[in-house]
């Protein structure tokens, strides 16, 4: 895809899988579909006609210059669905989004993810669950997700940033700007601890009823598994949970006081067999294979690369075991290479085999 194409077509803010691929079966590409927009075209993929219309309107205005200029000064980057950088778990659920604006490290998305969701009216009790859970699956090498609402989720990005792990920020509205401002400090130290920040949304695009629930597919689809940490009756966090569920992916609930309505949430999903109750972190990482590394965070041995092979290799790693022939395809290295260089690298105390020819970062 064309970079001006993908500019224009993520500004329109009109396209979802099952759209892009009607445009594509039918024009092949996006540059020829852009140049046969019309209303009647809009109206064929399923947009009402105020909607067809504003999209046109958009299309009109688009500056291209202007907006790369916007995109730069805020250290943006926009990735298509068709591109190697687009993250592959998520490509996996049905609705993904076709563009995603990102800024920070994308790398992160390559270890494991976990999606921690909760109330935005915290109680103690979900404060004391997020300072519980998270310095254990920072530990081994788990990456956190949380939506930086109020509440549970930028309680799990301090948590996160304070025992020096990275965490991973999916917004409900366009990166011109942070909602709730309160949280625009938050979203810049999240960037500079090495984590990452990321929306399908234009620039332009305020926070709605209508993003949200968007953005909480983006959560659940990035993650293994998600975690509902604290939630009420009919909660925004369900909605996730949910499209977790649709995704075939785990759920975990915690279990809070019997008559705690902020725990209400947490105990359908329990009591339905929805989601697994889990009372330690341990517990989610066993559920989901996550090896934990043997070594406290502060202990564990500096990797010093001797070789591109062993920089290749090291990078393709992460505390998911992963097979001889995964590492192969991630690293293009050929079999005797990658084996060859797995062997040194468990030699140096930077690699482990944990059984039936997995291997993870020690």
């Amino acid at each position: 895809m064309e970079h001006l194409t993908k500019l224009q077509w993520s500004w329109m803010n009109a396209l979802n899988s099952k759209r892009l691929t009607t445009l594509l079966d039918r024009f092949d590409t996006l540059e020829e579909a852009v140049k046969h927009l019309t209303p009647d075209l809009l109206r064929e993929l399923g947009l009402k006609e105020e909607t067809a219309l504003l999209i046109l309107n958009r299309l009109d205005e688009f500056d291209e210059a202007m907006y790369q200029t916007e995109l730069k000064k805020r250290d943006l980057r926009l990735i298509a669905i068709d591109e190697d950088e687009y993250p592959p778990l998520l490509k996996q659920i049905p609705d993904a989004p076709v563009f995603l604006y990102v800024r920070g490290n994308l790398k992160v998305l390559g270890d494991p993810c976990i999606a921690l969701v909760g109330a935005r009216e915290m109680s103690e009790y979900g404060r004391r669950v997020v300072s519980h859970l998270i310095p254990p699956l920072v530990a081994a090498g788990v990456v956190t997700v949380s939506g930086l609402a109020y509440g549970i989720d930028a309680e799990v990005a301090r948590e996160t940033l304070r025992i020096g792990g990275p965490t991973v920020a999916v917004l409900g509205h366009g990166l011109g700007m942070i909602y709730p401002k309160a949280h625009a400090k938050l979203a810049d130290e999240i960037v500079k601890a090495g984590g990452l920040l990321l929306s399908e949304f234009p620039l332009d695009i305020q926070p709605d009823q209508y993003t949200f629930p968007a953005r909480n597919r983006i959560i659940a689809g990035l993650s293994l598994g998600t975690v509902v940490v604290e939630a009420a009756e009919g909660s925004g966090s369900l909605i996730t949970a949910d499209l977790a569920l649709d995704y075939n992916r785990d759920v975990f609930a915690v279990p809070g006081q019997l008559f705690d309505p902020n725990y209400r949430g947490c105990h359908q999903l329990i009591s339905r067999g929805q989601a697994k109750l889990i009372t330690d972190a341990s517990e989610i990482l066993t559920e989901l294979g996550v090896v934990s590394p043997t070594l406290p965070l502060g202990d564990r041995p500096t990797f010093v690369a001797g070789s591109e092979e062993e920089t290749k290799i090291f990078g393709s790693l992460s505390t998911m075991p992963q097979s001889l022939d995964d590492l192969v395809v991630k690293s293009k290295l050929d079999a005797a290479a990658a084996n060859a260089t797995l062997t040194i690298l468990e030699l140096k105390g930077v690699v482990r085999n944990v059984g039936a020819g997995q291997w993870v970062r020690a």
